[in-house]
């Protein structure tokens, strides 16, 4: 007799970020000049710095379970942190340091979510977002963005879709955004965060990106703009993205006092603590920065330069100029709808452009939009530039 599976897990399937990486990968070992723009990961090193503190706390035998919300010195870095960058007040009570930021959000998830309430999602959305709600019985409801709106909701979007629901419990608002690149400014998060309070919606805000932002956009958490929007927030961030350390699975999560006790009792029964020496490398990153999130920043812009100007240089392709993260995402719609090669999808192209030219770069369709690709900049010029010519030349095949 076979023992079934749970409803849960039926409706989860794999990461194609990492699915994707992990077949260029394969195939760069087996002697393939493929070039991987689909890893959402910084290709630079973690800087000396914190490598150096990591190996101390090694030294010193710091390799013991620790309490599982973080060790106190971290929390305290992360308070430090929060009024340092965001003009945010926190105590440590109010911090959950996780095993990554995709940690930090379920355990938030399953705190606060029964069944069939109701997660507002803006589309194109990271892809780990559905799979989480549908693992804690929720339900995403989607609201609909394009290029031409820069990918970003309206507070009056929000509002109607609240109006239509019969169970709203939170939204996911994720800016400087995966996989457009978009950043929400301070004006459009007051107006989305205000629709929130009036309708009783939590705001989990993912800004694991808040440090890589362009062209002098600012980055605005969307709970520093009133202390009754901060008690309706849970700001995710990390330091994976910004500090090179996406190995090292650090992620936290900071709000109100009830939810981050009780997404800590869950963790509690799940990861347990984050490893003890990526806690103290963490502290190191937090506390002693030492000007390389700075030299990273301006090497992906010179990148996101690069990459926005030449995809729009290729025929029937646009792309919007992405402010934020590591990512474009262009629109290639021409090129499904004028081929002859029977591709009817963003999955069946970036299947063609692998096999045929060897780059991987994320089918659209993962983000809830098939008339684009995303690719991550998050790669070396040489890699860019060849990359790109070899797109341009992928889909001129085509038609």
């Amino acid at each position: 007799m076979a023992i079934c599976v749970s409803h849960r897990v039926k409706s989860i399937k794999p990461s194609p970020t990492l699915t994707v990486s992990a077949l260029a990968k394969k195939m760069m070992s087996e002697g393939i000049d493929v070039i991987n723009f689909g890893v959402g990961e910084p290709d630079f090193n973690t800087p000396d710095y914190i490598k150096n503190s990591a190996i101390e706390a090694i030294k010193d035998n710091f390799t013991r379970y620790t309490v599982t919300s973080g060790i106190p010195e971290l929390k305290q870095a992360i308070c430090d942190k929060f009024k340092r960058d965001n003009n945010l007040d926190y105590e440590p009570e109010q911090i959950l340091v996780s095993p990554g930021a995709k940690a930090s959000i379920i355990n938030v998830l399953m705190a606060v979510c029964d069944l069939r309430d109701e997660i507002f999602i803006p589309v194109p959305y990271w892809v780990s977002y559905i799979s989480q709600i549908n693992l804690v019985d929720a339900s995403p409801i989607f609201l609909p963005t394009n290029e031409f709106n820069n990918f970003r909701i309206t507070a009056e979007q929000l509002q109607d879709a609240i109006d239509g629901s019969s169970n709203p419990k939170a939204i996911i608002l994720n800016t400087p955004n995966n996989p457009t690149g978009s950043v929400y400014t301070k004006k459009e998060l007051l107006a989305i965060a205000e629709v929130c309070l009036e309708n009783n919606i939590l705001i989990i805000a993912d800004e694991i990106y808040e440090k890589l932002v362009y062209d002098g956009v600012e980055h605005v958490s969307i709970a520093s703009l009133s202390p009754e929007i901060k008690e309706i927030t849970v700001v995710v961030n990390g330091v994976s993205k910004a500090f090179a350390m996406t190995g090292w699975r650090v992620g936290y999560a900071a709000g109100p006092k009830e939810i981050i006790k009780k997404a800590g009792l869950i963790q509690g029964h799940t990861t347990s603590c984050v490893n003890s020496i990526a806690q103290k490398a963490t502290v190191t990153a937090l506390n002693d920065e030492d000007g390389s999130v700075e030299k990273m920043r301006k090497e992906f812009d010179v990148r996101r330069k690069y990459i926005y100007k030449a995809l729009n240089e290729i025929n029937n392709v646009s792309c919007v100029e992405p402010k934020g993260a590591f990512y474009a995402m262009p629109n290639i719609s021409y090129y499904i709808m004028n081929n002859k090669k029977g591709i009817k999808n963003s999955s069946q192209l970036c299947e063609y452009l692998l096999e045929e030219y060897h780059i991987a770069i994320v089918a659209g369709s993962a983000f809830g939009v098939d008339n684009y690709v995303r690719f991550s900049y998050a790669n070396s010029m040489d890699n860019i530039i060849e990359g790109v010519k070899r797109f341009k030349e992928a889909l001129h095949s085509l038609i």
